[in-house]
C-alpha cells in the first residue's frame, strides 16, 4: 500500500471527535444527499461516511475480480481513492448505489484487462430492435437453476467485461433503462451484451 494510500485512509477513517460528530450529524442523509455534501464541500472526513456505508459492498464486487483477500482489500481502497476524485461526476441519473455498482464493475475489468496486459475493448454490437427481436432469448430462468458452486466457477471463467454485466443485472439488480444509462450504450447493444453474456456463462457452465 503506497504511502497516500494509506494516508488517505487515516484521512477518511479518522476517529477524533470532529469526525465522529460528522459521523452523527449526517447518519440520516441519503446517499445522494450525502454525496452532495461531499463534492460541495470537498470534504474527505465526509467521504468517510460514505466509505463505511459501502466498504464491504465494495470489498465483495472487488472479491470476485481478485486472486486472493489482500489484492481484493488492495482494489477496494483504489476503487475509493478513485471514487474520491469522479465522485462529482455523479449526476444522479440513478440510484448511488448503482452508479457505484458500476463504477466498481468498470474499474475491476480495467484492471484484469491490464494484467492480461491488452487494452479493453467495448464488444458491444450496433443492432436495430428488429433484429434483436429475432433473436433467440435465453430465459432468465436458466441462469437462476444453476447450481451455486458452478455458477461460481463459471462466472471466474467469463471475461471480466461479461462478469461485469450479468452481476449488474442480476445480483445488483440494474435495469435496462439504468444500464443505458451506466454504460452509455443504446438499449438494443446493452440487451445484445447481456443476450451473449448469458450465451457464453451457459456455454462454460455445461462443460464443467
Amino acid at each position: 500500500m503506497t504511502f497516500f494510500k494509506k494516508l488517505f485512509l487515516i484521512l477518511i477513517r479518522n476517529p477524533d471527535e470532529t469526525f465522529l460528530e460528522t459521523e452523527d450529524l449526517y447518519a440520516h442523509l441519503s446517499d445522494e444527499e450525502l454525496v452532495e455534501q461531499i463534492v460541495a464541500n470537498n470534504d474527505p472526513l465526509l467521504f468517510g461516511k460514505l466509505y463505511d456505508r459501502y466498504a464491504k459492498m465494495v470489498y465483495n464486487k472487488c472479491f470476485g475480480f481478485a486472486t486472493s483477500e489482500s489484492e481484493a482489500e488492495d482494489l477496494t481502497q483504489d476503487v475509493f481513492l478513485q471514487l474520491f476524485i469522479k465522485l462529482r461526476t455523479f449526476k444522479g441519473r440513478s440510484k448511488f448505489s448503482t452508479w457505484l455498482y458500476s463504477f466498481t464493475y468498470n474499474f475491476c475489468v480495467n484492471y484484469v484487462n491490464r494484467n492480461k496486459q491488452r487494452k479493453m475493448s467495448d464488444q458491444s454490437v450496433q443492432v436495430d430492435e428488429t433484429e434483436y427481436k429475432l433473436t433467440e432469448e435465453i430465459p432468465d430462468e436458466s441462469l437462476f437453476e444453476m447450481k451455486a458452486d458452478k455458477l461460481k466457477k463459471s462466472l471466474a471463467l467469463l471475461s471480466a467485461e461479461d462478469k461485469s454485466i450479468l452481476l449488474l443485472k442480476y445480483q445488483d439488480g440494474a435495469s435496462i433503462k439504468e444500464l443505458v444509462t451506466l454504460l452509455e450504450l443504446g438499449e438494443s447493444a446493452v440487451k445484445m451484451r447481456i443476450k451473449r453474456a448469458k450465451e457464453r456463462l451457459l456455454e462454460i457452465y455445461n462443460t464443467l
